[in-house]
């Protein structure tokens, strides 16, 4: 028996039964084809970007094909589409503009690509690594090692800086010293000992030796910048490593101040 024949079976036996053979075939299609990109993307490690952008796309043509299917499968009545979309103008009437402006947000950011997936970013007072960037949600890997989704409307309206470049994460942070001692003793027996020590410690896991700038004087304390560079796509890394040199810095500073009150 060929498979036309087992159709017309099918047919015979119940018209709704080859329907919903035919409903199951187009899903199981579209599972296919969405796993089987997933699979081909990491399998020949394609850009994660272009790996979010692909799988974007997918979704939606996904989404217009099984629907097309769905009409034509069912004969249901193209008036139902007329329906639908004024159930859609009565919604946004109703509050979910918010909905379609993030979907317009999204679309402007994978167009005008202001960040791209595993890039560090910082939106407003928001940081962390970008792991997905969807119609709706840029998602974050935050400093606090948890998954954080940011409405796209918040993204386009807030201001962005990427830390991501040349391959590789260049992260800044403060740390502040009073001024009991100048500049001088703070570099020489502070910071400069602890990047030193940090840096044959972590080598194989930075790309660039830390480096640290003069920020600020006040008249209670004064501060300094460290930079410390990270191989992009590592943020994990960067949230360990961090803190663990401003400990080593600050621990050196404790000394110092000891030293100088004994």
């Amino acid at each position: 028996m060929g498979f036309e024949d087992f159709w017309d079976l099918l047919k015979q036996i119940h018209p709704e039964l080859s329907r919903g053979m035919m409903l199951l075939i187009t899903i199981g299609v579209i599972v296919v084809v969405y796993k089987g990109l997933s699979w081909y993307s990491k399998r020949f490690e394609l850009n994660p970007h272009l790996q979010n952008v692909i799988q974007l796309l997918l979704r939606i043509v996904l989404i217009l094909i099984g629907t097309i299917v769905v009409f034509d499968l069912f004969e249901l009545p193209t008036d139902w589409i007329v329906g639908g979309s004024a159930l859609v103008g009565a919604a946004i009437g109703f509050g979910s503009s918010h909905t379609i402006n993030n979907i317009i947000a999204g679309f402007y950011v994978i167009i005008s690509r202001p960040f791209m997936v595993k890039d560090y970013v910082v939106i407003g007072d928001l940081e962390g690594q970008v792991e997905e960037i969807s119609l709706n949600y840029t998602k974050l890997y935050t400093p606090s090692f948890n998954l954080l989704e940011v409405p796209n409307m918040r993204v386009m309206n807030s201001q962005v800086m990427n830390c991501t470049h040349e391959g590789f994460i260049k992260y800044t942070f403060s740390l502040g010293f009073p001024l009991t001692i100048v500049n001088e003793e703070i570099e020489a027996q502070c910071i400069e000992p602890a990047i030193d020590a940090f840096h044959e410690k972590h080598r194989a896991q930075q790309l660039r030796r830390p480096e640290y700038y003069f920020e600020r004087s006040t008249h209670v304390a004064r501060s300094y910048k460290i930079r410390i560079f990270i191989p992009k796509g590592e943020a994990k890394t960067l949230y360990t490593l961090q803190p663990e040199l401003s400990n080593m810095i600050m621990k050196r500073w404790d000394l110092v101040r000891h030293s100088g009150t004994s």
